[in-house]
């Protein structure tokens, strides 16, 4: 990214962390997510593929200590088969930039001799098509954080809603500490919101489950802690009305599967 393009980015960065009130809580110090959209090529093969990643991870990104974390996610149940999400986090946007010329200082070192690294890349390339998107999302307070133990893969369940920007709406921190954070199924939970892309509007959720099967019991304990925290119908209706006031209706849900060998 331009460095002249800086000042604007990080006005605009503090313009929409402060445009809504339900999303101003303690927090003083987001860390900023990276997210890649490639299509990978489904012709090659998804064990060389999954090599390469793996070599380029062990040289490159489990080294460069600007990554705080990272992430592959593959298409599940999506629009696209073909997609493929590089997902990286920082603690500061300036890390962003600087991360770039680590990793390529980690590049020269991981692969020394200039034909063999330009082979690599060669074939790293051959594995994705040349359409890519790229979104830079900051978090916002009220994570339920967990470390992943399992070798196999987990489903991460994304929920992209569209947020009013007008203002309104409350109630998003008391739901998570009393639904998300006492959903058992739910072992982990990262609220995003935009800082840079096509769309200010857009608001990220990501969950993590064992299985889809736990996805999908998951709904079913969501709606039985709703009623029991708010026994009365109208007393839901009031609280989830406040709720929906910082939302269009507008939203898309997707489903990836990580790879545990490639997760920081």
């Amino acid at each position: 990214m331009k460095k002249k393009d800086n000042l604007a980015l990080r006005l605009l960065i503090l313009t929409f962390m402060l445009s809504i009130g339900m999303f101003a809580q303690e927090d003083p110090k987001p860390v900023f997510i990276t997210v890649t959209t490639l299509h990978r090529n489904l012709d090659t093969d998804r064990k060389d593929w999954k090599q390469t990643e793996q070599e380029y991870f062990d040289k490159v990104t489990s080294k460069n200590d600007l990554i705080i974390g990272s992430e592959i996610l593959n298409h599940y149940f999506t629009e696209n088969s073909s997609e493929v999400l590089l997902v990286s986090v920082f603690k500061t946007w300036e890390d962003i930039e600087k991360s770039n010329d680590v990793s390529n200082e980690l590049i020269k070192k991981g692969w020394p001799d200039e034909k063999i690294r330009k082979a690599f890349f060669d074939k790293y390339n051959t594995y994705y098509g040349p359409m890519h998107s790229d979104e830079i999302y900051s978090s916002i307070a009220g994570s339920k954080e967990f470390k992943p133990t399992s070798k196999e893969p987990m489903v991460v369940y994304i929920r992209k809603s569209q947020m009013s920007l007008n203002g309104q709406g409350k109630g998003m921190k008391e739901f998570n500490e009393k639904i998300t954070m006492n959903n058992p199924y739910i072992k982990g939970y990262y609220p995003n919101r935009h800082a840079w892309g096509s769309d200010s509007r857009d608001f990220l959720e990501a969950y993590y489950y064992d299985s889809l099967s736990d996805l999908e019991k998951s709904s079913d304990k969501q709606t039985e802690l709703i009623k029991t925290t708010w026994p009365k119908e109208d007393d839901r209706k009031v609280f989830f009305d406040g709720l929906n006031k910082a939302f269009t209706g507008i939203h898309g849900d997707f489903i990836y599967h990580n790879e545990p060998s490639l997760s920081k």
